[in-house]
């Protein structure tokens, strides 16, 4: 597999990136690479890939997030060593951006580094399920105003388009045409489409990249 070295999760709020995030880490640690995780979430800053600790350090995952994710103190500060991702090139990187475009503005210290090694993924989490990206054309808007925040363009498109635990393989199916649409309008790849473990086998053979999900992290808005 032909994976870039930093690897940047990003989309509308509540899209399901940091799940992917951590499901991406462990599929890179699953092929021998050592990989740090980086929580930039600055909107959300009570959890997200730290509560799935426990599952990435078992696997020897490094996990750099915030000082006060999981406390009741809403102070958005990131640890000097968040630089590490960006700096250590003999590990791979995942880092979960913000959702929106005011998360993706706290990306923007390390964006030059980023630019300038040029090996870099920044994947444009998608759920058509979700308000204000319920269009192809919304769903443009959203990916336009986060580039313009992170001052980094995305390189391609992660259809992660579910219903949470109500899901179908049926839905999996019909969001196929609203993720083409995205990226036709946006001349990006859909690089996978997720889909949760157990409905993979009736997808399998359907659809082109399927990318199998655990359910590490759960959205609050979900009935998961």
């Amino acid at each position: 597999m032909d994976f870039k070295r930093v690897a940047l999760f990003s989309g509308h709020y509540g899209s399901g990136k940091t799940n992917i995030a951590v499901n991406y880490a462990l599929y890179l640690r699953s092929f021998g690479k050592e990989v740090t995780v980086a929580d930039l979430d600055m909107v959300n800053p009570y959890f997200r890939t730290k509560d799935s600790s426990d599952v990435l350090e078992k696997e020897g995952i490094r996990i750099i997030s915030s000082q006060f994710a999981n406390t009741n103190l809403d102070i958005p500060a990131l640890p000097a060593e968040a630089y590490a991702v960006v700096q250590d090139k003999s590990r791979s990187a995942v880092i979960d951006v913000g959702g929106d475009d005011a998360g993706a503005v706290a990306l923007g210290r390390y964006v030059p580094y980023i630019l300038e090694e040029n090996d870099y993924d920044m994947f444009f989490v998608i759920n058509k399920f979700r308000p204000l990206t319920g269009t192809a054309q919304e769903t443009v808007q959203v990916l336009r105003e986060i580039e313009y925040a992170a001052k980094l363009p995305f390189t391609a498109i992660i259809n992660n388009s579910n219903l949470g635990h109500l899901t179908t393989a049926e839905d999996v199916l019909e969001s196929q045409k609203y993720a083409e649409e995205v990226a036709e309008l946006t001349g990006l790849d859909v690089r996978y489409t997720t889909v949760k473990e157990d409905l993979a086998p009736s997808l399998t053979g359907k659809i082109e990249n399927l990318f199998k999900l655990k359910l590490h992290v759960y959205q609050t808005w979900s009935t998961v």
